[in-house]
This record gives C-alpha cells, structure tokens and sequence, in this order.
C-alpha cells in the first residue's frame, strides 16, 4: 500500500516540532495525525477517496523516513566483504531463534591461534550497517592489533524502517525476548564456535545500538563483563515511538533512576553539542553511580585540532566503576571515527581505543 502523502507529511512536521518545541507539541501532532485529523486533510477535500488513518506500521514507517529526511547524512561506501571465514577475514553469518533472524558480521584477526580471545559486539546506529559501523570505529583494525574478535549484528530495514535497533518497545527491553534475545543469541553463537574468553565479553554500541547495548548490559550481566555507549539513551528510558521522541529530546517523563545499583563497568560517550540525543541522556545513564564516588578531570586535546573533553570516572557504592566523556563541542557522531563511515567524529578524542582500554581492564570476575 502506498503511503498516504498527507500523512507522512504530517509525520515530518511532528519531527520538526519535536527539534523546535519539543515532545509535547510533537506527540499532539503524531496523535492528529494517527485520528485523520491533521491540517494537511484539508488540501485533500478534492480527492476521490476519503482519506483513511494509516496503521502503526505505517506509523512507524512515516516517523523513521521523516527522521531520516530531516537530517540526512553522507552514507560511506561499504567496505569489502569477505567470504572465507579465516582468520583475518570479515566473514557474514546469519542466526535466527524464536524472535526471527538477523544477519552479523565477523571479524577473527589472524593472530588468532589456541588463546581464548575477547569478544566485543558492536551494535550500529540508524541507517548503518555492519560494514558501515566497522570502517567508522577501525573497530578490526584494533582487533588485529590487540587480538580480540569483534562481532557486528546487522538490524533489518524490516524490523525497522531506519534500520534502527527498537530499543523503545517494551519486548526489546526484557531479557531472552525480541532484538535482546537475537543479540544474545549472536554472541553466544560466537562464543560456541571460537575459543573465547567468557570473562572478556563485551557489548558497545551508537546511538540506538548505544542504547541497546545499555539494555543488553543490563538485561545479560552475566553474559557481557562491560558495555560501552556512544550518544547513547538509558535503558528504560521510552515504552513506544512518542516517548522515544520525548527521551530523545531530553524529556524525563520516562525516567526511572530506581533501578538499583549497578552490576556491570560501563563507559559513556556524550558530545554535549547533540541535537539527535540530547546530553542528558548519559547523566541518566550514569544515574545508578551518583550514590558512589566520583573524580572529575577536564582534559584538553592531545593536538590543537582535537577537541577538548572532560572525563569523569565513578566508582559505585558496591564498587563498580565507570567513565564519562563529555565531548565538547562534537554532535552525534562517534568521537575520533574515520571518515569512512558514517557518523563519525575524527577531531574526537578515540572512543574506539578508550573503550577498548576500559574493556580490557575490567574482565567479569564471578
């Protein structure tokens, strides 16, 4: 069925009112325009057939097109894919469960030999891709330099529109259900074929797979030793498509610091010039560490060209620690990525290489 114009147009300004007034005003014009009754019908009065309310679904579809419409990005192109599934090669593999299937990328460095080696998984954002994602964060590059394997799930454009995780459904927020269960199931997949290091397994990811890295860390704990989130939203932080745009616009009606202390090492990526996801999103991500301690250190770039950051580093009152960089100056891009993906950031300090460095100094030690 071809999309009502009207109503994705609706849909598009609900998305600029969400960016120039904010959640409440764009959840009023989502719900318009769901009921048939936006501003835009009344240019329609001469059309043959009276106009009929779209379902959810071309709900979300008209929400994901408008978001991407309005703030579209240089797409990179994909980096080349490789089918032998050898060390030092980016292989493709597809899992599926209960949930559906998703496609993954993976890439085993030719360092690997006998040694159980870590796992990282890397959950892109919107409108990317597994190869997208891995030429932006040189993510392989450091596998081959460090030795750890890295393992990318592909989300599909018919999961969703933009190819966004759905951290905002309540199914893909609980443990052994929907997205969480497929990534799970990934990694274990991983870990079942090559010799990894179950105490060094770690999750990561941009954006809408920041905040579902989040979510893995906190529905998998005894599966993931440390999760890494890049412009990221808390888990638990939207329950469907209006108050994700809330969340994402900084609203704290979704908020929930209740969530008990903290059972995994987390570090936290957050340009403070983001107008995807606002700043906010990862003082809230850190909110389980406030009742801890917390050391502060502004820092400037290494180079003049880079940008400055502060970095603060928290310890739990049980113990757990944890980091945030605040980016200053950058937007929504990975902080020190290369150009040749999307999203990225190179002015940056390098995200990729202190997340690794964190990961590697915080193995699960029960």
């Amino acid at each position: 069925m071809k999309m009502n114009e009207d109503f994705l147009k609706s849909m598009k300004d609900a998305f600029e009112l969400l960016r120039t007034k904010g959640p409440q005003e764009a959840t009023a014009a989502v719900q318009r325009a769901l009921s048939g009754n936006n501003a835009n019908q009344a240019h329609a009065d001469h059309a043959q057939a009276p106009y009929t309310p779209p379902n959810v679904n071309e709900w979300t579809q008209a929400w994901t097109q408008a978001q991407t419409q309005a703030s579209p990005v240089p797409r990179a192109p994909a980096a080349p894919a490789f089918d032998a599934d050898t060390p030092g090669t980016f292989s493709t593999h597809m899992f599926s469960n209960a949930a559906g299937q998703r496609q993954y990328k993976l890439y085993v460095p030719a360092v690997y030999s006998a040694e159980p080696l870590p796992l990282i998984v890397m959950l892109h954002g919107c409108t990317q891709n597994a190869d997208d994602f891995a030429a932006g964060t040189r993510m392989n590059e450091m596998a081959e330099r460090h030795g750890f394997i890295v393992v990318y799930p592909n989300q599909t454009h018919a999961a969703n529109h933009s190819k966004c995780w759905n951290w905002f459904k309540p199914t893909d927020q609980q443990r052994d259900q929907g997205e969480p269960s497929l990534i799970a199931g990934i990694t274990r997949e991983v870990m079942g074929r090559y010799r990894v290091d179950p105490a060094r397994v770690y999750v990561a990811g941009l954006s809408a797979g920041g905040a579902m890295a989040d979510i893995m860390l906190k529905t998998s704990p005894d599966l993931y030793a440390a999760a890494g989130v890049h412009s990221g939203l808390p888990y638990g932080s939207a329950k469907d498509l209006p108050s994700a745009l809330g969340a994402m616009k900084g609203g704290k009606t979704q908020r929930n610091r209740a969530r008990g202390a903290p059972q995994r090492p987390l570090i936290v990526f957050h340009g403070d010039a983001d107008a995807t996801v606002h700043p906010s999103n990862a003082a809230e991500i850190m909110a389980s560490f406030d009742a801890g301690t917390t050391t502060v250190s502004a820092q400037s770039g290494a180079a003049s060209s880079q940008r400055t950051y502060t970095r603060q580093r928290h310890v739990a009152a049980n113990g757990v620690e944890a980091e945030y960089w605040s980016i200053h100056g950058a937007g929504h891009a990975w902080s020190g990525g290369s150009q040749r993906g999307s999203y990225t950031d190179p002015s940056g300090p390098d995200a990729a290489d202190e997340m690794l460095k964190f990961f590697l100094a915080h193995p699960r030690r029960d």
